[in-house]
């Protein structure tokens, strides 16, 4: 999944080095939480008018784990 979410980042924003996504082990709902990273710059990029973008990656990346049975959260810092 961590590749999947720097693929999508890397093809959005004009930083492509500053582009990292970070774990967090698996809480109590079985939900493991990926931690997008980008540039402050290329924040909007990511976050898109109104979060759509944000949350067109979200449910990408849902559908991906859905297949494979992993419940997940993608938060963009």
């Amino acid at each position: 999944m961590e590749s999947l979410i720097a693929m999508i980042a890397r093809e959005l924003v004009e930083d492509k080095e500053n582009v990292s996504v970070s774990t967090d082990p698996v809480n109590e709902n079985g939900v493991t939480v990926y931690h997008l990273h980008v540039a402050p710059d290329d924040m909007g990029r990511v976050i898109g008018k109104q979060g759509r973008i944000a949350k067109a990656i979200r449910t990408v990346v849902r559908s991906a784990a859905g297949r494979s049975g992993e419940k997940i959260m993608v938060e963009i810092d």
